[in-house]
């Protein structure tokens, strides 16, 4: 009997599971309606798909920001989609127009168009219609940025309230007495604060303008690096975060988790292109924010670690120092009332429950199986655990696997924990999203080699 080792070519050879062939008949269908017609085919779906969502938004939400932002946006939707027709007619019908009017430069502008009717605009409104007293024209999370977080911070040191303060306000004003975020949320209410109620001071413009400036620096420096070869996976992946529903209605009508997001996306884009202390400036900022961004600083210490001391230093200067700088000086203030806000409430410890209520599996399982909630918090920390062993073990080489490490983290905890919104799917979304770009902007254009259905990287793929 011959006995051969089971070396890498004889892995290779296996048969693949279900859940591989699963995973790659998936990829494989995804990939070809991303790229059918040039990127025109998916860029049609995503439109019209989105005008669907915010018709039955605009009829059936039972949240009145939501049903004013559909009503708006489906316009804007169905306006992109139209023009995508367009274009796909020209693309057939004239064929030296085709790049400019079909190519990733112009399917650039009509994202930021359709951003602008989708996004800015529905925001603008209700901002305005705010200002002049509509109450059910902004989400809790906008109302206690803007009229809590800042004015008290400014007036004592700490934008959160006690334990025993929250319990002195009426029972119907208590929610909003929490301040789950970080300390630096509070910045976003700082116009507001200092300069009186209007359409420009609320927060989710704030929250608006620091979103598109660190998603266009992200995007800016990943076209730079990719070069032109990087168009097509670039503007899906702007589409993806920007104008898909799950994150226009967010920025619209909430927006506090869009900077967050973004500064974690700009934080991998820099990564990719080795700048680690700008990359832990950028995550640092964002967990000054909120705890979502924790696990992505730790995904990229472990990134960093792979390649010397000096880049985990560096990572870790800007995103240790930052988020410590935000909270030790609130802390000092009132320690207590900071854990009872950001840890508290959040995990259900509050005086009252919070709105987070997605009928998600963790939230089904926190509310209808006896001891659930204590079942869903093990299943969190499991799935942390498992992360965990895998950052140990096989630590992420690339910006791009880190990536793919964070989205599968925070879709668990997204899904896992008690109090839980659908709204932030966007996380894990737009980092899956944003894989093709890091791995573009992580090698030399020349690296790519084209072929009939785009670019495909002339080395083997990212570990």
């Amino acid at each position: 009997m011959t006995v051969t080792a089971a070396g890498p070519a004889a892995r290779q050879r296996r048969p693949a599971g279900p859940a591989r062939r699963w995973r790659a008949v998936a990829t494989r269908r995804w990939v070809q309606l991303d790229r059918s017609a040039d990127g025109l085919g998916g860029d049609l779906a995503l439109y019209l798909l989105s005008a669907v969502f915010a018709a039955v938004t605009a009829v059936a939400s039972t949240l009145a920001p939501h049903r004013a932002w559909g009503a708006v946006a489906v316009v804007g939707y169905a306006a992109a989609a139209l023009v995508v027709v367009g274009q796909l007619v020209v693309r057939h019908a004239a064929a030296r127009q085709r790049l400019r009017l079909t190519g990733g430069v112009a399917r650039a502008w009509l994202t930021g168009a359709t951003w602008a009717a989708v996004v800015a605009v529905p925001l603008v409104l209700q901002a305005e219609q705010r200002a002049d007293g509509r109450t059910d024209r902004a989400q809790e999370e906008v109302v206690v940025v803007d009229d809590g977080g800042a004015s008290r911070l400014l007036a004592d040191g700490s934008p959160y309230l006690s334990e025993q303060q929250i319990a002195a306000l009426p029972a119907d004003e208590r929610l909003l007495g929490y301040l789950p975020y970080q300390p630096g949320m509070a910045i976003f209410g700082l116009p507001r604060a200092l300069a009186g109620t209007g359409w420009w001071t609320d927060a989710r413009v704030w929250f608006a303008v620091a979103t598109l400036a660190a998603l266009a620096a992200a995007l800016t420096l990943a076209r730079r690096r990719a070069g032109p070869s990087g168009d097509r996976v670039i503007v899906r992946a702007a589409q993806l975060s920007t104008v898909l529903p799950i994150a226009a209605l967010a920025m619209s009508t909430g927006g506090d988790d869009l900077p967050v997001l973004a500064l974690a996306l700009l934080a991998l884009v820099l990564c990719a292109g080795g700048r680690y202390a700008a990359a832990g400036a950028a995550i640092g900022a964002a967990a000054a924010l909120k705890l979502f961004a924790w696990p992505v600083l730790l995904v990229l210490l472990c990134h960093a670690a792979t390649g010397s001391r000096r880049a985990v230093g560096r990572v870790a200067a800007g995103g240790i120092t930052l988020p410590l700088l935000a909270l030790l000086p609130v802390a000092v203030v009132d320690h207590a009332a900071l854990i009872h806000n950001v840890l508290g409430f959040p995990l259900g410890a509050g005086m009252v429950p919070s709105p987070a209520a997605s009928p998600l599996p963790g939230m089904l399982i926190a509310t209808w199986m006896p001891g659930g909630r204590i079942v869903a918090s093990g299943l969190l920390l499991l799935a942390g655990f498992t992360i965990a062993v895998r950052l140990v073990r096989r630590p992420p080489q690339t910006a791009a696997t880190a990536a793919l490490i964070c989205g599968l983290g925070l879709l668990a905890a997204t899904l896992l924990l008690p109090s839980t919104r659908f709204g932030y799917l966007l996380y894990p979304v737009a980092l899956f999203s944003w894989i093709p770009v890091l791995r573009v902007a992580e090698v030399p254009a020349q690296a790519f080699a084209p072929d009939r259905d785009g670019l495909v990287p002339a080395y083997g793929p990212d570990r």
